[in-house]
């Protein structure tokens, strides 16, 4: 068994080490978001059910040797398409929903591979019940699942930390060549070992029964609803939560660790209990998630308890799926339906919701299905009280518990667009508009929210709609740099980040203020819903795109200022603060121009990479630090401003700036190294 167990181990880890390379390789192209992530997974799924469709048409209709040689082929063919680099032809130039085209780079670039290495636990299970017929193969699949995970974990601290992206890629093709050799010689040894037991395997396949057609849909089901409560609360986590980097590895972490609890022996699913926590997890989950951030108990009590939750919810699901594994005779067939149900949740979450959607109404509706699929399963149990008489309490109690959850549910889905004066949503993520009224009209103000990101405010009153506030107030380092400039000079400014368009409020008339932004639905709601782009005294542009791909195509611009307010979020773009991007924001920029970068961040301490890469192009530093202001419009902030010559920052608007501390112990990022886990902030302060 120790040749399958090593196969499996390996593509399953390969499987879990290209996800995160692939994705990391390619987001700097398409925004950085986190639906170039989401998409990822959709791809990584679908993959994933090819894979295992593959290995269960080829189980059913060749031979043992057949199967061997078709697989041998395919798997040399992938060696030809080594290593996994993707093609810069596949950069978009224009800034519509890219998932079809990510969907295709992806295809391109680790399409044959990965789809091989997704073939290979269904498949090698598989071989291991053709050599050794009456053995039970299911462990090596919580095994399978041991290798993602040790993947999963290991990628951020010891493969990003150490290996630029090419090493990366590089390393990553070298070990799949080592598997493909590893899984030739098992497919080797297995059709060899096949061959004398057919005619015994024969003869106990001829009196096993046949999986009926509920069997299928309810193992569909049972995989798409953790599927679908995976990406779901991933992304409430992440952007409603808290933006905290790496914070999806946890809920695929345990994800994966009830599938091997669950596959890998019968002890760890102990149903009777599993099942009565049931109902309670979803319950919070449903909770937790209506309540607002200023409702929230403490965030580490939030994680932990939608963490425990979630696991409940996935051990139940995959307990039971653990309970209806068919015979080895169908082995694939089985895990055919489960791939198909990761890849329904997928292509819900990924695919349908945004488009469907204005709101993130996903994670109450998988917490929904969750909850009937628990329900189906109780009456599903012939010797249960549940299904013998469904008028009875037993029956009724489940009734009463179900119509809770889904009522609880549905007055989340209406309270999430409550209040709200806009809300909208496309591949780029949601957006909502609020509105805020004072004691008095002077105080009243309007406000962009992305998650738990405030993207800017502005007051309705007339005589104050004009007012810069929050991040770019002038005690800010990009509020210094305007009081800096020569009233006599007309200013050219370039923005990185539109938001509701604050910036423009300090323009003045000859002013050319251009504003970059990767959203195209951000220019409509800044238009429509604020009034600092329409009541700007300079020339207002919006050039819709991924700015530094839209800097790229542009003649050199000139520009006095060129703002970078990007980084507030947990999905750094990180393309955006390497040393090529650097260079290409002071081609831009007059010698006396400044750069303004914008880095306030509760978890991410950036200061430390504009310093490297400062450093590395000889420029000027200097940073700039402002608090809270007792009115409320004001907001503590961090910015770094950088400029080619450093005479620039002795003038007496910068006298509260403070030069960059050294940070020798930190690699300068490139487009080819980042790592965001050596910057991360564990205090969670500004």
């Amino acid at each position: 068994m120790l040749i399958y167990a090593i196969t499996i181990f390996l593509s399953a880890f390969l499987l879990f080490q290209v996800q995160p390379m692939i994705a990391k390789m390619i987001l700097p192209w398409f925004g950085g978001t986190a639906a170039v992530w989401a998409t990822c997974l959709l791809f990584f799924q679908t993959a994933l059910l090819l894979g295992y469709a593959y290995s269960h048409g080829i189980v059913k209709r060749l031979k043992p040797k057949q199967q061997w040689m078709l697989h041998a082929v395919l798997l040399v063919l992938c060696l030809a398409l080594l290593p996994v680099v993707p093609n810069a032809a596949w950069k978009p130039l224009t800034p519509d929903a890219p998932i079809l085209r990510i969907l295709g780079l992806l295809a391109v670039t680790i399409g044959l591979p990965y789809f091989m290495l997704s073939t290979t636990g269904p498949l090698v299970q598989a071989w291991y019940v053709q050599a050794h017929p009456g053995k039970v193969p299911y462990r090596l699949f919580a095994l399978s699942n041991l290798g993602s995970m040790a993947a999963l974990l290991s990628y951020p601290p010891l493969v990003e930390p150490f290996l630029t992206l090419r090493a990366q890629a590089l390393t990553w093709s070298g070990l799949f060549g080592l598997f493909a050799l590893v899984c030739i010689y098992t497919g080797w040894r297995s059709y060899k070992g096949a061959v004398t037991v057919e005619e015994t395997e024969a003869e106990e396949e001829a009196a096993v029964e046949q999986p009926s057609r509920g069997s299928y849909a309810l193992w569909i089901a049972l995989a798409a609803g953790p599927s679908m409560l995976l990406l779901s609360l991933t992304t409430h986590m992440s952007m409603d939560l808290a933006p905290i980097p790496f914070l999806w590895i946890l809920p695929l972490t345990l994800y994966l660790l009830s599938f091997i609890l669950c596959f890998d022996a019968d002890g760890w699913y102990q149903r009777k209990w599993f099942l009565i926590a049931m109902p309670a997890a979803l319950g919070m989950l449903a909770w937790l998630t209506s309540l607002g951030p200023s409702e929230r108990p403490d965030l580490r009590l939030c994680i932990a308890v939608y963490s425990l939750a979630f696991f409940i919810v996935c051990m139940v699901c995959h307990g039971e799926l653990s309970l209806r594994k068919p015979h080895p005779k169908f082995l694939t067939g089985f895990f055919l339906m489960v791939s198909v149900g990761g890849a329904v949740g997928g292509v819900f979450v990924a695919l349908l919701a945004p488009t469907l959607f204005n709101a993130y109404y996903e994670l109450p509706i998988s917490v929904a299905a969750c909850g009937v699929l628990a329900a189906v399963v109780v009456f599903l149990e012939k010797d249960w009280p549940f299904r013998k008489d469904l008028l009875g309490w037993p029956a009724i109690l489940v009734y009463t518990v179900v119509a809770g959850l889904l009522g609880l549910v549905g007055r989340d889905v209406r309270d999430m667009v409550k209040n709200s004066v806009v809300v909208t949503r496309n591949f780029y993520g949601e957006m909502r508009v609020n509105q805020y009224n004072g004691l008095y009209d002077w105080d009243g103000y309007r406000s962009l929210v992305h998650g738990a990101i405030n993207h800017g405010e502005q007051f309705t009153h007339p005589a104050r709609r004009r007012e810069v506030a929050t991040y770019y107030c002038e005690d800010t380092g990009v509020g210094m740099t305007m009081r800096n400039r020569n009233i006599a000079d007309m200013q050219r400014v370039g923005v990185i980040g539109l938001g509701t368009g604050t910036l423009a409020g300090y323009s003045r008339v000859g002013d050319l203020y251009r504003f970059y932004e990767i959203n195209p639905a951000v220019e409509g709601v800044a238009k429509d819903h604020f009034w600092y782009l329409k009541n700007a005294e300079g020339a207002i542009e919006v050039v819709l795109g991924d700015a530094r791909l839209s800097l790229e195509r542009e003649p050199v611009e000139n520009y006095d200022t060129l703002v970078v307010d990007a980084f507030s979020s947990d999905s750094i773009p990180v393309h955006l603060l390497t040393k090529e991007a650097l260079q290409q924001y002071f081609r831009h920029l007059r010698p006396n121009g400044v750069l303004a970068v914008h880095i306030s961040n509760r978890f991410i301490n950036l200061a430390p990479v504009l310093e490297r890469g400062a450093k590395a192009l000889g420029k000027a530093a200097l940073f700039v630090e402002s608090d809270d202001d007792e009115e409320g419009k004001c907001f503590g902030t961090s910015w770094v401003l950088l400029a080619s010559n450093p005479e620039v920052f002795k003038a007496e608007a910068y006298k509260n700036g403070k030069p960059l501390e050294a940070a020798p112990w930190l690699r300068t990022w490139t487009d080819d190294y980042s790592n965001i886990f050596r910057v991360l902030k564990y205090g969670g302060t500004r």
